[in-house]
């Protein structure tokens, strides 16, 4: 009897198992790092829920922080569905940031929502030119796109540190180098207002509804467009896409260059609703976390948003670790790091979860009655 056939609802209980139980070892494997450290794991686990969803105050930061990591996430996924590897989310968020910050630096922008629309647009439009720049060297140049990204980024920050702390150095600024602060008709602010302070979403900006927003579109705009439709038959079979008449250049560089306006509008949204101004808090690890978001939530911009939440939280809960049980805030990144491996070993174990499914799951045929001779 032939094997059954996983059906569509196997593959998608596979989509959902393989990070779950990926986030699940990750965890075990963290409880055994803090506990050769001499750390009860289970009062770590305790921790780490307690500091990422256990109050309001705990709610505020891990919305905070998972606002900029789904626009980073979608400066992966968006390239990814396109066939490319690019990892130059942190670059496009310094140079978003930069640009954000460096706008009234050629005009005053009005001080109404269409300057702050002006602001968040020459961060947007600054982190698209850079990651298109990694999809030009692969299309034309044949340079593999996740070193060039990967390098490009490293320019990027070096660029972003050098005008931060030289011709864009606010005088002021004397301890932390930083540009001239956003004037305040320019600056983001909490989706609730201050007199919402102490609900779950307190000073919580509207970032966080930009990234929710953008994730949204972006998922139709693949799933429910014929342009989005083309970008994901070029990610599956470039050569395919070229032979039924696919611009399959100009729709890889539309989707760097979208993945790159997410990640620069990061950083406008750093700065215009958290920084105030371009200083080196802005650079944080948010481009290389979203990496991790992006490959969790399998490059699905609808599922970008529930795991940008759950690693906003993993980084929220890093202090109360320092503060409760003496570990270093930078411990979670060793969870970050067994995560990340985990769920790159676990592509080996695609195809196999669903087909096991549909075995376990499949109802053999009755047999059939051997028909009896008959004699005449």
């Amino acid at each position: 009897m032939p094997a059954a056939a996983p059906r569509p609802w196997h593959v998608a209980a596979e989509n959902l198992l393989l990070p779950v139980l990926a986030l699940a070892g990750a965890l075990l494997l963290f409880g055994g790092f803090v506990w050769l450290g001499g750390t009860s794991p289970v009062e770590t686990w305790q921790l780490l829920y307690e500091g990422a969803f256990g109050s309001a105050f705990s709610w505020q930061n891990t919305l905070l922080r998972a606002a900029p990591l789904m626009l980073t996430a979608l400066a992966v996924a968006l390239p990814a569905q396109a066939g490319l590897t690019v990892i130059g989310g942190e670059g496009a968020l310094a140079l978003g940031a930069l640009g954000c910050a460096s706008l009234p630096y050629l005009f005053t922008p009005p001080a109404n929502g269409l300057g702050i629309a002006l602001v968040l647009a020459a961060g947007a439009a600054a982190g698209a030119a850079w990651v298109a720049l990694a999809g030009a060297l692969r299309q034309y140049r044949g340079v593999n796109e996740t070193i060039s990204s990967l390098l490009l980024g490293y320019i990027a920050i070096a660029v972003f540190k050098h005008l931060v702390e030289g011709p864009l150095r606010d005088p002021a600024s004397l301890n932390k180098p930083s540009t001239p602060p956003l004037a305040e008709a320019l600056r983001i602010g909490p989706i609730m207002g201050e007199a919402a302070f102490d609900s779950w979403l307190g000073d919580v900006h509207w970032g966080l509804v930009i990234g929710m927003v953008l994730c949204l579109l972006a998922g139709l705009w693949l799933s429910f467009t014929t342009h989005g439709f083309g970008v994901r038959v070029v990610g599956g079979n470039a050569k395919a896409a070229r032979l039924v008449g696919l611009p399959s250049h100009r729709l890889i560089l539309v989707a760097c260059a979208a993945g790159g306006a997410c990640a620069g509008l990061a950083g406008a949204v750093e700065v215009a609703a958290v920084q105030g101004a371009a200083n080196a808090s802005v650079l944080s690890g948010l481009g290389y976390t979203g990496i991790l978001v992006a490959f969790v939530a399998r490059q699905n911009p609808w599922a970008i948003p529930p795991v940008a939440v759950l690693f906003g939280g993993f980084g929220a809960a890093g202090s109360l670790l320092q503060r409760r049980l003496d570990l270093p805030d930078a411990s979670v990144l060793v969870l970050q790091g067994f995560a990340f491996v985990i769920i790159l070993a676990a592509e080996a174990l695609r195809g196999r979860i669903a087909a096991g499914l549909a075995k376990a799951l499949s109802v053999p045929a009755p047999a059939t009655p051997a028909l009896k001779e008959t004699t005449p």
